[in-house]
């Protein structure tokens, strides 16, 4: 009964492991929700095994787990792909999903096929029920499956950790680190004759890895939106001030943007030096407000600024010098 026990707490921590996603993590995303439910649905189908009385209940059982598993490497690739900023086409969820389908289906197969499985029996071990199982032609099907996800996982990451971000880096370390633990322990089961699924302990600290990772960019992203609000003020206290500090590149910026005005724009920007409100500019140059604020867009733009004031603060400036 141990091992039945450790499995039906595996399947409760699952399950607050998903739940902690929900109620810790506002800015919900899909994959970690595909995650977190087939962690909890292969530690559930873990559990229901190691219970089951009857080889038909075991077997789905097993099944169920399998649901889990294979969902498992997808959404943890599709994660990494998503915190190292890697683009991927759009239509490659949908394959991996449908891949992902079909190798489920082979593994689900025992009970009607002898593809997967030639042959499955029930034993005890422990106090805990198992499968003694004789493999099929086409078991390689899921190692492979998993290999190429463990595989592609690692490009993805070395290719992450290249970067000199810092959070891209602590982001690749973490994910490294929950990636070979699981690959670690996967491989420890098909050498070693343990009868006892490890990699439900294993998938449940890949949660915390990941619940862990999730906070922290959330924490990151707090710091660096402060970070900006605080530049926005510092910008806005100097304009209504007078003080604005221009360096090198922003005043070649500008110049240079000035330079590259077209006859209207340039109109423009010497009304608003003047002080002219937005009425009078539209008066004086007989145009409408909406081809006002599309010349604006393109006066902000060349000239390194965001706003009227911001544009006038920084032709003072520049003409101070």
């Amino acid at each position: 009964m141990i091992i039945s026990s450790i499995y039906a707490i595996a399947a409760v921590l699952s399950l607050l492991l998903l739940a902690a996603y929900f109620v810790m993590i506002k800015k919900k995303e899909a994959w970690f929700f595909v995650l977190f439910t087939a962690i909890f649905v292969v530690n559930t189908g873990y559990f229901v095994l190691s219970i089951s009385d009857t080889l038909d209940a075991a077997l789905w059982a097993n099944r169920l787990s399998y649901a889990g598993s294979v969902f498992l490497p997808l959404s943890m690739l599709m994660i990494i792909l998503q915190a190292l900023e890697i683009q991927c086409r759009k239509w490659l969820p949908c394959l991996l999903i449908a891949v992902s389908i079909g190798v489920f289906f082979v593994a689900a197969s025992p009970g009607y096929l002898d593809i997967y499985y030639a042959d499955v029996t029930l034993a005890e071990s422990d106090g805990a029920t198992m499968l003694v199982k004789e493999h099929g032609p086409w078991h390689m099907l899921y190692y492979v499956y998993l290999a190429v996800y463990f595989l592609t996982m690692i490009v993805c990451i070395r290719r992450g950790s290249k970067k000199r971000n810092l959070e891209q880096n602590l982001h690749s370390t973490i994910l490294a680190a929950a990636v070979f633990v699981n690959i670690g322990v996967w491989l420890m089961e098909q050498f070693a004759n343990i009868n006892f699924e490890f990699l439900s302990i294993s998938y449940v600290m890949t949660g915390l890895f990941i619940i862990f990772l999730k906070m922290l960019q959330v924490e990151m992203l707090k710091v660096q939106d402060d970070k900006i609000r605080f530049q926005k003020l510092a910008r806005q206290h100097e304009l209504e001030n007078g003080t604005l500090h221009l360096d090198a590149g922003k005043r070649e910026l500008f110049a240079e943007g000035l330079a590259a005005l077209t006859q209207t724009e340039r109109r423009i920007f010497d009304l608003y030096l003047e002080g002219s409100t937005t009425k009078e500019v539209l008066s004086v140059l007989g145009i409408k407000e909406n081809t006002l604020k599309y010349h604006n867009k393109n006066i902000y733009g060349k000239l390194g600024v965001s706003s009227r004031k911001e544009l006038v603060a920084v032709a003072k400036a520049v003409e101070s010098k």
